[in-house]
């Protein structure tokens, strides 16, 4: 009897913590898009931010922030992809996978302004490449880059050893059976990295801080040239996102409407989170489904 009752409890102990943290959660999306949603509009959307009057936009943040998360993460997958693999897979159990694992742990636990800092002094002094999305793309690189090689590595260590005794039985090679049986099958896991990694990506303000900037120039939309300063697709320019932009507004306080326009700022940034979670989630099945004929 007192088992059943000591169940009991605990398990009401669970449902209400979980419950609590469900309701924390809502509550705290609820106030963002309450006191956000008023304030947007397709000018907000679009239009740039004004220093000292009212009526600013993010137009050039919202881009700033989408272009620096496609940026990072056409960086950061090849590179989690490879070291999850060679880690799952390929690495013998020795001092040397020992010394890297305790790296990946330690890297991973790093603060993102100590990230920041270090990519200032390394790709924005030391590279030369000044306050600029490159810097900060590879900066946030650093960042998400543990979280990723641990997802991909678990993802495949996650997949039963049968496919893989199977696709070696029939005399495929140790690389074919990884490529055409083993990813397939680890593909919802690494998927769900990606969105966890996204996420910090397009959230993450104090790594940017030093790497990016908090200014963005004048951009012309029409030019679409890399080399161009003035071109959005510029990777060497400064490049103020979205969270940035709350937190500069914030801080500084000037212009007349300061409150409105971050909390519409904050309201974009959770709705576009929550917006590429799901559709990420969408296309993660689409593709599982048909790499895996299930």
């Amino acid at each position: 009897m007192k088992a059943k009752i000591a169940d009991r409890v605990a398990t009401t102990v669970l449902y209400a913590i979980a419950l609590f943290i469900v309701c924390l959660l809502v509550s705290l999306l609820g106030y963002i898009l309450v006191h956000g949603l008023s304030h947007i509009s397709w000018s907000f959307i679009t239009s740039p931010p004004q220093t000292f009057a009212k009526g600013g936009g993010i137009g050039p943040q919202l881009f700033n922030s989408f272009y620096l998360l496609v940026l990072t993460l056409v960086i950061s997958i090849p590179l989690s992809l490879g070291a999850g693999i060679y880690m799952a897979e390929y690495a013998k159990k020795n001092l040397v996978t020992d010394i890297l694992r305790t790296a990946i742990e330690v890297l991973s636990s790093l603060p993102s302004i100590v990230v920041g800092l270090f990519g200032f002094l390394f790709f924005v002094l030391t590279m030369g490449w000044g306050f600029s999305i490159l810097s900060g793309a590879f900066a946030l690189t650093l960042f998400n880059l543990p979280l990723m090689v641990r997802v991909v590595e678990d993802s495949l260590r996650g997949v039963s050893s049968l496919q893989k005794e199977a696709g070696l039985a029939l005399g495929i090679s140790k690389w074919e059976t990884i490529k055409h049986i083993l990813l397939p099958a680890a593909l919802p896991g690494i998927v769900t990295g990606v969105i966890l990694a996204s996420g910090r990506i397009f959230g993450e303000a104090a790594a940017l801080i030093y790497t990016a900037g908090m200014s963005s120039p004048n951009l012309d939309f029409h030019n679409w040239n890399p080399l161009n300063s003035t071109s959005p697709l510029n990777p060497l320019r400064p490049a103020e996102t979205l969270a940035v932009h709350i937190w500069k507004i914030n801080g500084e306080g000037i212009m007349p409407d300061a409150a409105a326009i971050s909390s519409g700022a904050s309201a974009v940034l959770i709705i576009f989170i929550l917006l590429f979670n799901i559709a990420a989630r969408l296309i993660g099945k689409i593709i599982h489904k048909r790499m895996t004929a299930s």
